[in-house]
């Protein structure tokens, strides 16, 4: 936010009333609260980034939206499509803002993997390889491994090469996945491969077993754009043409890149839309429908109060 004139960190809640100040402090908001409940009533509050564990996403999307407040929401949207939809319609029916805070969405690589899409210069899209892979430390109770926090690779990583493919191909006409279950019951590894209807193909990998490269490649009909490693971030990419050398594109950022998304907000806002055109919410439910399909086929499954709309 600092790097965005008019945007301004205004407010922090936790549930640590000494942490949400020490934020505050260390970041110059202006009010620190040490509930979630007690943000809802902070004055001159434009919209609200959810950014807690993967389980808190639904109950405090829905307390903002029944505030009224708009509402940035970090991604996975949800645990399961069925709080995605039920998260849309709320904001819908409210005339609120809401969108998945997805913040590869927004780089500037993937606005040139459209414009590439657009231009046609590689001709017709073909497939997407992509991978996303590293070792934390195990700890049972880290919203990695614990599933009361909505634990496990897929939700935490492999969203983001089942972005990709989706973002690029469109909704899969078929899933086939399998996965590995850790000591905690959460999916520690996965494999997935998506056939799309125009006959494309999604290879994608997710792990929290090994540290992988993390690259993707998008095959075209007439050459390849590799996004470098780590691909789902600020990166660089080449776009690889037979019997020619590699064309290098580095793009600049002002910092981390979570920038992008941010400005996305304020301009939705600003302009008085409900959602993101970049960021639809079909397109968040199509994408936890995804997760779900996939879910299915490795045997993944979570506590039910945590599956459960409230």
């Amino acid at each position: 936010m600092a790097v965005l004139p008019q945007a301004k960190l205004h407010a922090v809640a936790s549930r640590s009333l000494d942490r949400a100040r020490e934020f505050a402090a260390q970041y110059g908001a202006t009010h620190a609260y040490g509930s979630y409940e007690e943000l809802f009533q902070c004055p001159d509050l434009d919209v609200i980034y959810i950014a807690t564990p993967h389980q808190g996403h639904f109950p405090w999307t829905m307390r903002s939206l029944e505030h009224g407040i708009p509402v940035l929401v970090e991604k996975p949207f949800a645990i399961n499509s069925r709080q995605a939809r039920v998260m849309a319609e709320a904001a819908q029916s409210k005339g609120v803002f809401l969108m998945e805070a997805l913040w590869t969405r927004f780089l500037p690589t993937m606005e040139r993997l459209q414009a590439i899409l657009r231009e046609g210069s590689l001709g017709k899209i073909l497939g997407v390889k992509a991978d996303f892979g590293f070792q934390p430390p195990f700890d049972p109770q880290s919203r990695i491994f614990n599933p009361n926090l909505g634990g496990g690779a897929l939700l935490d990583i492999g969203i983001y090469p089942v972005f990709l493919a989706q973002f690029l191909l469109g909704t899969p006409s078929e899933i086939t996945a399998a996965g590995c279950l850790g000591a905690t019951g959460v999916d520690e590894e996965l494999g997935i491969l998506m056939k799309f209807p125009s006959g494309q193909m999604a290879h994608l990998h997710a792990t929290i077993r090994v540290q992988t490269k993390t690259e993707a490649f998008v095959y075209f009909e007439r050459g390849t754009v590799n996004l470098h490693s780590r691909w789902f971030e600020p990166t660089t990419l080449s776009i690889l043409r037979p019997s020619e050398r590699p064309e290098i594109l580095t793009f600049e950022y002002p910092c981390e890149g979570f920038s992008f998304q941010i400005a996305e907000v304020m301009r939705c806002l600003d302009g008085g839309l409900k959602e993101s055109p970049q960021m639809p919410l079909q397109f968040s439910i199509e994408l936890m429908e995804t997760l779900d399909a996939i879910r299915n086929q490795i045997g993944l499954s979570y506590p039910e109060a945590l599956e459960q709309p409230e």
